[in-house]
């Protein structure tokens, strides 16, 4: 079987110290690729590498025509090797083909979206009192440190490294060691894209050992990360300690109100895919569905007929809409918090144990569990297919439910009336809020959280910006000038 390595420099390199990672498909539970552990002298040389092409000015001073041409021929290269690049996320975590079909086919247009941004974004002249013009433009951080999680390897990657590249900045990714293969493909459709060598590299390994050097580099002027809560308080305090930028996408349990002016069939259809795609492993997934009592009864009863739509098995199916967990310990923690949740007096509506349909995989039912807000569960990210369902009578209930934790990246509103869902999503807090729909995104939309979930926004305009220095020059064109020493001068009557 290949082993797969770093990229550095433009070059992918082994250095045979047979400390192998493997990637296991949480389906049949073979192991799929082998990645080798990105040793200290590779770490070293990729932050050099990138640091070095930095300063070169090889990208960083290109005209931004010049680098617009080269992201959007990567995007034409994602375009032509879509297969491969589903292939291989479907073998790396397990999510259904029909899902990693739609995800990655939209790949290509984070690549095309900086590249026009780039090519029309505008400088300012701000006022300025006197004989003076003052005029503002963003430039490069420098080297950043990207740091990516497991359950959307190539999406969350490729929302990072896009916009950091189209600012002109040198990049060292590291992606999740249970899914770090595909972000290769990436690179070298970026050196054959034109990209200079040495402006994108990327090192494999372990968060708590190889995440902690980059982190701690002397060369980096910013680290991104999307992962858990403790990762992203350890990446501030590096930050804090270094004097650079960082931004954090974390946790999140998206609360989904449901009032009773909503269109039910509508909404049960909405919220089940808010919760259960990609078997609810995403940071924004609806896991708290806030009901409002007078629609409860029925509401329940047919989001439980609906729970029978979805069809665990395997992933490379098309039938198949309800892939694995992505570890055994990520199903017996599943299984844990549900039987917790239910000895504290949730009541299971749908689902609730490990299934036993399969010989192989970490199958995990999907479940519906009546509960309260006070219940861990429903206070908790799980990072699977559980929904939790709370009953609210009044709006301003539903908004305090929904208010009521520590997290706030996403929620999904579901009514008839706008005028309720434009006062409801004003009361919010959170970063993300859907009206009649959940999960979408557009490279143009910001993204990101409030309180815990996080620090600083993907997409759109707001994430250019964080990836650049304001620069401000103020030139005087008087034909008179002041001299502060003079006895005479001007201000000093």
């Amino acid at each position: 079987m290949k082993i797969y390595g770093c990229f550095i420099n433009g070059e992918f390199e082994l250095n045979n110290s047979k400390n192998f990672i493997n990637v296991i498909n949480p389906y049949d539970e073979k192991i799929k690729y082998i990645v080798e552990e990105s040793d200290s002298n590779q770490l070293e040389n990729a932050l050099k590498s990138g640091y070095e092409s930095f300063k070169s000015g090889v990208w960083s001073n290109l005209d931004v025509r010049d680098r617009s041409e080269v992201l959007n021929n990567v995007a034409e290269l994602i375009e032509k090797n879509l297969e491969e690049l589903i292939e291989i996320e479907v073998n790396q975590i397990g999510r259904p083909i029909r899902e990693m079909k739609a995800q990655l086919g939209r790949l290509s247009e984070w690549f095309k979206y900086f590249a026009s941004l780039i090519r029309v974004f505008e400088g300012r002249v701000m006022p300025f009192k006197g004989d003076y013009v003052n005029y503002v433009e963003r430039v490069p951080l420098g080297l950043v440190v990207q740091i990516t999680p497991w359950n959307h390897p190539l999406l969350i990657s490729i929302k990072k490294l896009s916009c950091a590249l189209s600012a002109g900045n040198s990049v060292v990714l590291k992606p999740s060691e249970k899914s770090p293969v595909s972000i290769l493909k990436i690179a070298k459709y970026l050196d054959d894209s034109g990209l200079p060598k040495g402006v994108f590299n990327i090192v494999q390994g372990f968060g708590t050992k190889i995440g902690k050097k980059l982190c701690e580099n002397k060369y980096v002027s910013k680290i991104d990360l999307t992962g858990g809560d403790n990762a992203g308080r350890k990446i501030g305090e590096y930050a804090g300690k270094n004097g650079i930028y960082y931004a954090t996408e974390l946790g999140g349990k998206s609360p989904m109100l449901v009032f009773d002016d909503c269109e039910i069939n509508k909404t049960v259809c909405g919220v089940t895919f808010g919760c259960f795609i990609a078997s609810g492993q995403t940071c924004i997934a609806g896991t708290r569905l806030l009901i409002q009592k007078s629609i409860s009864e029925v509401f329940l009863k047919k989001l439980k007929e609906k729970m029978f739509d979805l069809r665990m098995g395997d992933p490379f199916s098309t039938d198949t809409s309800i892939g694995p967990v992505i570890s055994k310990d990520s199903l017996f923690n599943i299984d844990k918090k549900v039987e917790d949740a239910v000895s504290e007096g949730g009541k299971v509506v749908f689902g609730g144990k490990i299934s036993k349909e399969f010989k192989s995989g970490y199958f995990y039912e999907p479940t519906v569990l009546l509960t309260d807000n006070s219940s861990k569960i429903a206070r908790e990210e799980l990072f699977g297919p559980v929904l939790t369902c709370i009953i609210f009578e009044k709006e301003d209930e539903a908004i305090n439910l929904a208010n009521d934790n520590k997290y706030g990246l996403a929620a999904s509103i579901w009514t008839e009336n706008l005028a309720r869902a434009h006062s409801v999503a004003s009361k919010l807090e959170c970063g993300i809020i859907w009206i009649n729909d959940h999960h979408k995104n557009d490279p143009s939309s910001p993204w990101g959280g409030f309180k815990e979930s996080g620090i600083g926004r993907e997409n759109g305009i707001e994430a250019y910006m964080q990836y650049t220095h304001t620069k401000s020059v103020v030139t005087n064109y008087s034909r008179n000038y002041d001299d502060w020493f003079s006895d005479k001068q001007s201000r000093y009557s």
